[in-house]
């Protein structure tokens, strides 16, 4: 290779401003991207407004019938799994303890909000592939439940109309998915029972 080739080939490895360039470049359309996203959740934050607040937390959710740890993975409207819900901290994911009592379901989140799900706010239990705009090809355990202005234990208005969620979890052990989908039907299922002969009464 002569002289003004080498010097050629040396001038394209050390084209240091070039190289900043692009990279000055990337950064800025990282940083457009992040920012898109930010919005993107802030305006969703501001459209789901009007959803309930979350009940208030217990220190305990009843005689213990099932106990399990691993990730929530989100919130969405019922029915629709790309309608992420993120009022209220239902759009952060994050490890979870998941305790089943007779009074209801308790998430417990490490560095993020925890929630309340009283029984008679459980509508049902499924196992599904996704949530939320992930897909987990282990599986998740999906609970539907309402969200309402009105206490536990009273029916809401029609001012005050229910939110139907569907809150997805991956726990540990997925073969355990299967005995949660039973234990939370069946807590939903007596519970209704009891409010409908309750007020036969």
């Amino acid at each position: 290779m002569d002289h003004a080739a080498l010097a050629q080939e040396q001038a394209k490895v050390t084209n240091w401003p070039g190289y900043i360039g692009w990279s000055v470049g990337l950064l800025i359309l990282i940083g457009l991207v992040y920012w898109l996203m930010r919005q993107g959740w802030n305006w969703r934050r501001t459209l789901q407004s009007g959803i309930p607040p979350l009940p208030a937390v217990p220190a305990r959710a009843g005689r213990t019938i099932l106990e399990t740890s691993g990730r929530y993975h989100g919130t969405t409207t019922a029915g629709n799994w790309l309608d992420r819900i993120v009022a209220h901290g239902l759009g952060t994911r994050s490890r979870a303890d998941l305790t089943l009592g007779e009074d209801g379901l308790l998430v417990q989140r490490p560095g993020a909000v925890d929630f309340w799900i009283p029984a008679d706010r459980l509508t049902g239990a499924r196992t599904d592939s996704g949530i939320a705009g992930k897909v987990v090809p282990s599986g998740l355990l999906v609970v539907t439940w309402t969200l309402s202005q009105a206490p536990a234990g009273e029916t809401s208005t029609d001012t005050e109309p229910d939110t139907e969620l569907d809150s997805g979890f991956r726990a540990d052990h997925p073969d355990e998915h299967a005995a949660w989908v039973e234990a939370i039907t069946q807590l939903a299922t007596r519970t209704k029972t009891k409010k409908t002969e309750e007020a036969a009464k």
